[in-house]
């Protein structure tokens, strides 16, 4: 029997809490500890309609269960009155590979384990006191990363900017009636900067928008956009200049994040080891160590976070017999 849940079922499962972080850290970990098989991402680009779909998918060691995802994001979208991301998900076993669950979420536990993924990577590697954010990106995962950093950090003003003003006004109108915090739209990428000690990046942009000589001492930038090769929103050198450089794995962003681009400049060799975001947690002397350094998160989303939240999500609907059971 296979249980299936619809997108409403699975919004009273999960929602953007505090819960979920240690579960997407405990997937770091496992991941860094080298305790999943994760192969590397399929993904099928759409240029015509500037859209792409994405197939992760990652095995635990010791787990019953696994997932594999299928996950959109077509940019185009909201001009469409559509979001802009999509998707479902499926739970197998992990002895016999019979299919558990089918999650129809419609993108939304992509969207909720990558706004957790942002709040971990503030959490282990911006300085506790940062009380201002930069926001890049005026989308739904601009929004979710938002109100996920506020479960870590005692963020006091958000500073938002994207190539699209107008969408920005939009964007500061309608959350300044949902989060309690002071919300201010930006000229520029740079004036952004300039006001933050975190900046998160979650734009499709293909050309760098931070510059490397914006840098300053105490800035963490979670760099969440670069999910794909030709995706590119910070200036390579960045990487080469910042005191640590967190990947959430190396062997993906390697090949899709912001580390990709700086190999291909020169500016870092490919044999260069980092420690992953999963290290950091288990450790946390292997990343920030005093309140002047730089650190960069590169987040290009893993199947280890969509197993757990899979697995999260099957749990908590069986707990309330929520969903559909199909033979």
């Amino acid at each position: 029997m296979t249980l299936v849940l619809t997108s409403s079922e699975i919004k009273k499962c999960v929602q953007l809490n505090g819960q979920l972080i240690p579960i997407i850290e405990d997937a770091f970990k496992s991941l860094a500890l080298g305790k999943t098989t994760m192969p590397p991402i399929l993904r099928l680009d759409i240029e015509k309609y500037h859209g792409e779909s994405d197939v992760k998918a990652a095995y635990i060691d010791g787990l019953d269960s696994y997932a594999i995802k299928v996950a959109s994001g077509f940019f185009n979208n909201p001009n469409l009155g559509l979001p802009s991301s999509n998707g479902l998900m499926i739970l197998l076993d992990s002895k016999t590979g019979v299919l558990k669950s089918v999650l129809l979420d419609k993108g939304y536990l992509t969207d909720v384990r990558t706004a957790i993924a942002g709040a971990i990577a503030a959490k282990h590697l911006s300085n506790p006191e940062s009380s201002n954010v930069g926001i890049i990106g005026a989308g739904i995962q601009a929004k979710m990363q938002l109100e996920a950093l506020l479960l870590v950090r005692n963020i006091k003003t958000a500073y938002i900017w994207s190539r699209d003003s107008k969408k920005t006004k939009t964007f500061v109108q309608n959350i300044k009636d949902k989060i309690n915090i002071k919300i201010n739209a930006c000229e520029t990428p740079e004036e952004t900067i300039n006001l933050s000690e975190i900046l998160i990046t979650c734009t499709p942009s293909k050309s760098p928008i931070i510059k490397s000589e914006w840098l300053k001492k105490g800035l963490h930038i979670t760099a969440m956009g670069s999910d794909a090769e030709m995706k590119n929103e910070l200036d390579p050198k960045i990487i080469k200049d910042c005191d640590y450089y967190i990947p959430d794995s190396q062997s993906q962003t390697s090949i899709l994040g912001e580390l990709n681009h700086a190999i291909k400049a020169g500016l870092v060799s490919a044999e260069k080891k980092y420690n992953e975001l999963g290290s950091v947690i288990i450790n946390p002397n292997l990343g920030r160590r005093n309140i002047d350094d730089v650190t960069v998160a590169d987040l290009t989303g893993t199947g280890v976070q969509d197993t757990a939240i899979a697995r999260h999500t099957y749990k908590i609907s069986s707990d309330k017999s929520l969903g559909i059971m199909i033979e």
